[in-house]
């Protein structure tokens, strides 16, 4: 999902490399529920447990600032953003636009990340 709407290109050297990904900014919501993270969670983990979908770890990396990595401390208070169908709207309709301009983040994607990969989120 996270680089199906990511363009690809092909460098001058003919390798194949992927555009910029831009995230939209998810502002908190009643709909949230903030939890402390235990030994051992990851934000995989939790997006699975929270959302039934693994590859949604980039939402819990952007709604808590967190970057190049998935693994979390114990302690740490996480915010698990509850409406998801408009955050996964709003990343659509940035990406197939290209339009970087309303309300977003933009960052890399470096093509590297996935679930264990830690790239940008």
């Amino acid at each position: 999902m996270r680089y199906q709407t990511t363009k690809v290109k092909k460098s001058k050297e003919g390798f194949r490399v992927y555009s910029t990904t831009y995230y939209p900014s998810i502002p908190i919501s009643d709909a949230d529920v903030f939890i402390l993270a235990k030994e051992g969670s990851r934000l995989d983990s939790l997006a699975n447990e929270y959302y039934g979908d693994t590859k949604l770890w980039w939402i819990l990396a952007k709604s808590n600032g967190i970057r190049g990595k998935i693994a979390l401390k114990a302690g740490q208070l996480i915010r698990i953003p509850g409406n998801i169908t408009k955050i996964i709207d709003d990343f659509e309709d940035i990406n197939e636009s290209g339009d970087s301009t309303s309300s977003v983040s933009g960052g890399s994607t470096g093509g590297g990340g996935g679930a264990g990969g830690g790239g940008g989120y």
